[in-house]
């Protein structure tokens, strides 16, 4: 359990922040744009959840999302070291309980004809917002992954993978079942 008594503690007034295991990393640091990306995916979704009420299940399942965008930034936050206890981290029943999650989702949708704008619905509109955030942070986590010595769990990136293309089919869902979809027509301003 997290308690958070003091909320403004001025150790970052010198432009570093505190990784989970104490380190002090300048706040422009990968890991830290890694972090924070996830973090604002997860806000994102709950810009969408505003507007998700009416659909118990679905608004459910970005619940559960929420959490595990929690769980990734507290994986992110403490990099995996030789020889130290394992913290949290993503694992591979989270990326796979999303599968299952977008196929639920897809298997009502009537198959696209062309590419889906964003819009539609509030909430579709949002969830094209958060499934463009979500493929920044997976972009940043990929980046980190590949320096030395800035290890980036393989389920994460998964996660974050995975999580994008729920928002997508999401999106759709949240369009009255797709039918509120905006197409792309290629060329029609010529």
């Amino acid at each position: 359990m997290v308690t958070l008594n003091r909320i403004y503690t001025k150790t970052g007034d010198d432009g570093t922040t505190a990784l989970g295991t104490g380190e002090r990393r300048p706040k422009y640091d990968l890991r830290i744009e890694a972090y924070g990306t996830v973090d604002e995916t997860n806000a994102a979704i709950g810009v969408v959840r505003l507007h998700t009420h009416d659909m118990p299940e679905f608004d459910a399942m970005l619940g559960r999302i929420q959490n595990d965008l929690f769980d990734l930034g507290a994986d992110l936050a403490v990099p995996e070291r030789e020889g130290k206890a394992e913290r949290l981290r993503v694992v591979a029943s989270q990326v796979e309980r999303l599968e299952r999650d977008i196929d639920a989702l897809n298997d009502k949708l009537a198959p696209l004809t062309s590419f889906v704008l964003p819009g539609g619905t509030p909430a579709a509109a949002y969830l094209h917002v958060a499934r463009t955030i979500c493929r920044r942070a997976e972009r940043v986590m990929v980046e980190l992954a590949a320096r030395p010595g800035e290890p980036v769990g393989a389920a994460g990136i998964q996660y974050m993978n995975r999580l994008s293309d729920f928002l997508f089919v999401a999106s759709r869902a949240a369009n009255h079942i797709g039918a509120g979809d905006v197409l792309w027509v290629p060329g029609q301003n010529r």
